[in-house]
């Protein structure tokens, strides 16, 4: 391996793989740049190899490079910019274009994502339901269901049902091109002209790079569970690859996963999952369209369960008892490419009673009450006075540009170049720079440390109801006003 200049940044990540060594009769460790072309090295998604796995010399560029600036808010926390980042570090290089890159950028593929993480979060728990029935209801020792239970699972599935409606929501502002996304949508703006193959080659990376966020921020489990429901909503079941590996789903298991509204017809005329959520829409479910929009208001105590998930920014989940994956947890936990690391845990000495981030908790479905569904069709809502403002960690050419040339940097570097830690990178301002403007580094310097601070940002009264104040919070995701 060539020698990377860089005495300040060691590894946190030993990437290989253990065997057994029959010459010396000992445990021998294989680095994975010695494996260039192994199983071990890749992961296939819909087709395209990403990196299951990165060796050092990646490791230190990676983290010199590429990873998100410890000067952004909550740095010391995983939110969905840094498994972003991890994933496009990753990904084939033949994703690596400037509209792909600045798509994954933008706010509102930001938002679907979040809604994605959080439906699945939700999803893989009804899995894990649904196979433990399955056993429980298999074999001598059967067990006989009763009405109340047949009623838990209408429940359960509805619940499912609502997130679903989430992301069908963020998903629509996309493929209608609406706000920043007017420049992705799929035909010209004059000649209404559809490009079909590069919209399919642009939706198939999409969809690929998802499936790895999601996977990533699930802790690496249940792979090709997320793989199929991933390519289920956005295509349907007709377009499902016939693989081994998915689940294999009973008709009155797959009602309970895909919900009411799944219909399947001809595949001419066949929707996705998610606009047959968005055509059947209860009447309770309605404020559910406005979620991270506008505030709700009302007695009902599922609509305020879900904004609360939704609004509350990933590195503070931990405050509300919710876990979404590794979101919110520190990075301390975990090493370059987002695995546990499992001695810092133990140092950690969380346990049932203290266990912010689920990691010795797992999550678990609460049994709702029988009665929920009538409660909610007696609840009321009231008029919506405040406004949601999200506030984003900006992003400029510069940045685009360097994930274009990922590739051409990994090379420079791993060819001889030098990375610099930062008493080289202090020493080469100080050679650059004769002359300072102080003042310019003091503004600098608070610009920085506001970063830091949480402040409430008066916007002033225009254009809201009459007694109406609009706040701005920093912040990662969604902030109420």
């Amino acid at each position: 391996m060539k020698r990377i200049h860089a005495d300040s940044f060691a590894p946190k990540y030993q990437s290989g793989k253990w065997s057994w060594d029959k010459n010396v009769h000992g445990l021998h460790f294989q680095q994975h740049f010695d494996l260039e072309d192994a199983n071990e090295r890749f992961i296939e998604t819909n087709g395209y190899k990403f990196l299951r796995s990165i060796n050092q010399e990646e490791e230190m560029i990676f983290r010199q490079v590429f990873v998100r600036s410890n000067t952004t808010y909550d740095s010391d926390t995983v939110v969905i910019n840094d498994v972003r980042d991890l994933v496009l570090f990753m990904m084939p290089k033949e994703f690596l274009s400037m509209k792909f890159v600045e798509f994954m950028h933008k706010p509102s593929v930001h938002r679907l994502i979040h809604a994605l993480i959080i439906y699945f979060e939700y999803y893989l728990q009804m899995v894990e339901f649904v196979l433990i029935r399955r056993d429980e209801l298999a074999g001598n020792m059967a067990q006989v269901q009763s009405e109340q239970t047949n009623e838990m699972k209408r429940i359960f599935s509805t619940n499912l049902s609502q997130y679903r409606m989430l992301v069908a929501r963020n998903y629509s502002v996309i493929i209608m091109g609406e706000g920043d996304m007017s420049k992705f949508y799929h035909t010209k703006p004059i000649v209404n002209i559809s490009s079909k193959i590069k919209d399919k080659f642009f939706h198939e990376q999409f969809l690929a790079v998802a499936t790895q966020i999601v996977w990533i921020t699930m802790h690496r489990r249940a792979y090709y569970v997320i793989e199929m429901e991933m390519n289920r909503l956005f295509r349907s079941e007709h377009f499902l690859m016939n693989r081994s590996e998915y689940l294999k789903l009973s008709p009155v298991e797959r009602s309970l996963l895909y919900g009411k509204n799944n219909k399947m017809v001809n595949y001419r005329a066949q929707c996705s999952p998610m606009v047959q959520e968005l055509r059947n829409v209860a009447d309770e479910d309605l404020p559910i369209l406005w979620i991270g929009e506008r505030k709700y208001r009302g007695d009902d105590r599922r609509i305020s369960e879900i904004e609360l998930e939704y609004i509350v920014p990933g590195s503070q989940l931990h405050m509300i008892d919710v876990g979404h994956g590794i979101l919110g947890h520190p990075k301390r936990l975990y090493n370059t490419i987002l695995n546990l690391d499992w001695p810092e845990v133990r140092f950690s000495n969380f346990s049932k009673q203290h266990d912010p981030y689920y990691i010795i908790r797992q999550p678990h479905l609460r049994i709702p009450n029988i009665d929920e569904m009538h409660l909610r069709k007696m609840s009321k809502n009231y008029e919506q006075f405040f406004h949601i403002f999200r506030i984003y960690e900006p992003f400029n050419r510069e940045l685009l540009v360097k994930w274009v040339d990922r590739d051409k940097i990994i090379n420079y570097y791993c060819s001889g170049g030098v990375l610099h830690n930062i008493s080289m990178r202090c020493e080469q301002q100080l050679i650059c720079e004769e002359e300072r403007d102080v003042p310019k580094i003091i503004s600098k310097y608070f610009d920085v440390v506001s970063k830091f601070r949480k402040k409430n940002i008066y916007l002033g009264d225009a254009a809201q109801p009459e007694g109406a104040r609009t706040y701005k919070v920093k912040g990662d995701d969604h902030f109420f006003s």
